[in-house]
């Protein structure tokens, strides 16, 4: 979690008094005196006894009682409105597709006999029935008219309704929000832009509870742990916050602490999602266009990995070797003397957020500069390292006035297997080449059809959309706009989201996102294009001088060698050699 500039307060001394701007002294927020009772974990942290590992098993989590049938009540409740508000919203595209299948089958009723055509002409009277049920309800619902001005504004207040109810059902939905928060594909962009302010606009929770939970997990006093420390919270997020203090060496650090019950409640609410996932999955038109039970699944393992702060700072220390070589990356130090499962200690950056257009260009950086670099970065991480930060928004990321950019929060990242990596490199020499039925293939390749669809039954829609798309510029393509106008087709076509692409598809929409902000004519594949192609040469040319050894040597396992992608990345080279 980085913190700008903007925000800094003054270090409070940990005796227990500080001056404010008038003088006068100002008293700092008391340590609890009683310590919660301690004890270690495997690794040898320390643990507070309301954070130590749960002894009930996943079978019991999910005897939930009373507690978890209110609890699953109030987020069904939520849950039955959002999909309810999408329903109506999403109506227009629903009814074209089911007029068309309408017509279909009184098509093919023509040549049946007459039971057949009285059953046809039957449920073609029940849709039309149904649809003006439906409309009448959204009418009433949405009070008229739907001009574009008025659609508009009514998004924005469900957005704003559905982020207040997300804070209100705590952390594990504030996180589901984040995530949802990059999401084009499945909210309007309304609700996109509301939840994005869930990043840092989080209540915090009181300090006095902060202060006992890093006694209690550092085993020392304040005191003893710190020269200094904050009074306040200088950023508050989801799963904790983070508060300016200075180590007895002198070293300016952050301190993060997660807030406390955080893993049980986070697992109860777990245990909640995972009964309504499988309730529902028992509905084909739930599981149409998303993998739910997946996501879930990868949502749960991704929020524990970032529940340990241990696991956090070895991703930090991960992601500073993976960048050695690179000069303007910066990632902040970890204080592993000061680190524990649920306090993290790191050298604090000073820095302005890579959207403060005004601030950058104050210290005479340019936004744009600061861009092509992130995109290079991420092209990096996806294309060379498979390891990424999979949470890129602008809290986590700072420009120092030296120019260096700055990487924090590392709780959040994705892992790309080479097989992945393979895959994803030949989609971009596709997309390079205009190959629309390399395309095609590649989304079969990747998983973006249902299990069971025969692939040439859908291979001449994902054909004719591609022919459509690729013959614009790409600059006037962009994540966002692009799923949108998917819609119509995702309803009548077995399309869906892979969950192993949730992350990567959450880290690039936000690129997009802060892409467009400091550069108004921004577009991902322009940008990412030239560089796309650097780090492919690189990547294949190891590939291929692999196999050309294996295969001189005898030790080569299929003796497969695509000479005509060699022949490709040979022309690419040489292209990119000749444009220098």
């Amino acid at each position: 979690m980085a913190i700008s500039e903007q925000k800094q307060t003054s270090l409070v001394p940990t005796n227990g008094a500080r001056h404010n701007g008038n003088g006068h002294k100002q008293t700092a927020l008391a340590v609890v005196a009683r310590k919660p009772h301690v004890q270690a974990n495997d690794n040898g942290h320390l643990l507070s006894a309301d954070d130590a590992p749960s002894a009930q098993s996943a079978h019991e989590l999910e005897r939930i009682g009373w507690r978890g049938w209110w609890r699953t009540l109030q987020v069904v409740r939520v849950m039955w409105l959002l999909s309810f508000y999408l329903f109506l919203e999403n109506y227009e595209a629903r009814s074209k597709y089911n007029r068309r299948m309408s017509e279909r089958g009184r098509e093919a009723a023509r040549t049946l006999d007459r039971n057949a055509r009285f059953r046809a002409w039957r449920r073609d009277v029940l849709v039309r029935l149904l649809d003006r049920l439906i409309r009448t309800v959204r009418f009433v619902v949405f009070r008229g008219a739907d001009e574009s001005q008025r659609k508009e504004a009514r998004l924005a207040r469900q957005g704003a309704w559905f982020k207040r109810s997300l804070i209100k059902l705590g952390p594990t939905f504030i996180k589901i929000g984040q995530a949802l928060g990059t999401r084009g594909d499945l909210l309007p962009l309304a609700y996109v832009k509301e939840l994005a302010t869930l990043q840092d606009q989080v209540p915090p929770y009181p300090t006095s509870e902060a202060y006992a939970r890093i006694e209690a997990e550092l085993g020392r006093t304040l005191q003893a742990a710190f020269a200094e420390i904050d009074a306040e919270p200088i950023a508050a997020a989801s799963l904790g916050q983070v508060y300016r203090a200075r180590l007895h060496d002198g070293a300016e650090v952050a301190v993060k602490v997660q807030r406390p019950n955080l893993e049980a409640q986070i697992s109860f609410d777990i245990a909640i999602l995972r009964r309504l996932v499988r309730a529902l999955s028992r509905f084909p038109s739930f599981t149409e266009n998303a993998d739910w039970e997946g996501m879930l699944r990868e949502f749960s393992e991704t929020i524990r990995e970032e529940m340990n702060y241990v696991h956090e700072g070895r991703n930090a220390d991960r992601f500073r070797r993976n960048f050695k070589d690179w000069r303007p990356i910066r990632v902040p130090h970890i204080y592993w003397s000061h680190t524990t499962r649920h306090v993290l200690t790191l050298e604090f950056i000073r820095g302005t957020k890579v959207t403060d257009l005004e601030g950058l260009k104050a210290r005479r950086i340019s936004p744009v500069k600061v861009n092509r670099l992130l995109v290079r970065t991420y092209l990096k991480q996806l294309l060379e390292d498979g390891f990424f930060h999979a949470d890129p928004h602008p809290g986590n990321l700072l420009v120092m006035d030296t120019g260096h950019l700055a990487f924090f929060d590392f709780g959040m990242t994705g892992q790309i297997t080479p097989r992945l990596q393979a895959q994803m490199i030949t989609a971009f020499f596709h997309v390079i080449e205009r190959d629309v039925s390399g395309l095609a293939q590649d989304l079969i390749d990747l998983d973006f059809l249902k299990p069971g669809v025969n692939p040439d039954l859908v291979r001449p829609v994902v054909e004719g959309l591609f022919k459509h798309y690729l013959n614009l510029k790409l600059g006037e393509v962009n994540f966002k706009e692009l799923t949108y106008e998917l819609a119509e087709v995702m309803y009548e076509y077995p399309f869906r989201l892979p969950a192993r692409f949730t992350y990567i598809m959450r880290a690039l929409m936000t690129l997009e996102g802060i892409g467009i902000i400091t550069d108004p004519g921004f577009s991902f594949f322009d940008t990412a294009k030239p560089y796309a192609k650097e780090f492919m040469l690189r990547r294949e040319g190891r590939q291929f001088r692999k196999l050309v050894i294996n295969k001189l040597t005898g030790r080569d396992e299929d003796g497969r060698i695509d000479w005509r992608k060699m022949w490709k990345l040979a022309k690419m080279a040489a292209k990119m050699y000749l444009e220098k």
